[in-house]
C-alpha cells in the first residue's frame, strides 16, 4: 500500500487515463482529422500531468517532502513537478501568441511523438516542424527563465 502512494504515473496508466478523458459521450465525434485528435491526446495527458503534479505538490499532501521516482520516462515522471508547471504555464503563453508551436510543442514534449508521426498528423513537412520547434524550445526557454 506503501508503495502505491509514492508510485509515479507510468507512461501505460496516463495514456489509459487520457483516454477515458477523450472518449467521454460529450467529445465523441468532435475531431476533425488526425492532427486534431493527436493535438486534443497531447492537451488531455499535459492536463493529466498538471493536475497530478499540483496535488503532489499540496501541503496536506506531503508536496514539500522530497520523492525519489524508481522509473525516468521523460513523460510519466519529470525531473520536478514544479518545473512541469513551469512548462505548463509557459505553454499557455506561447498558445496565445502561436498557437501552432503550442500544439507542436504539446506533441512533443507530453505525446512523446516523433517528427515522422508529427509531420503525418498535421500534415505538415518535416523540415518546417523542425525550424518551429527551435522557435518554440527557444520561446519556452526564455519564458521560464525570466518567470
Amino acid at each position: 500500500m506503501q508503495q502505491e502512494k509514492n508510485a509515479t504515473l507510468s507512461a501505460t496508466s496516463l495514456v489509459h487515463e487520457a483516454y477515458l478523458r477523450l472518449t467521454r459521450e460529450e467529445q465523441s465525434g468532435l475531431w476533425a482529422n488526425k492532427g486534431h485528435y493527436f493535438a486534443a491526446a497531447a492537451e488531455t495527458m499535459r492536463r493529466i500531468l498538471i493536475d497530478r503534479a499540483r496535488a503532489r505538490l499540496c501541503e496536506k499532501r506531503g508536496g514539500d517532502l522530497d520523492r525519489t521516482d524508481l522509473s525516468f520516462s521523460q513523460i510519466a515522471a519529470p525531473e520536478k513537478d514544479e518545473r512541469l508547471l513551469a512548462v505548463s504555464e509557459a505553454l499557455e503563453s506561447l498558445e496565445q501568441s502561436d498557437p501552432g508551436s503550442a500544439t507542436l510543442a504539446k506533441l512533443r514534449y507530453f505525446a512523446g511523438m516523433s517528427w515522422e508521426e508529427i509531420s503525418v498528423a498535421l500534415d505538415v513537412p518535416e523540415r518546417t516542424l523542425r525550424r518551429q520547434w527551435s522557435y518554440a524550445r527557444a520561446w519556452l526557454r526564455t519564458k521560464i527563465e525570466t518567470d
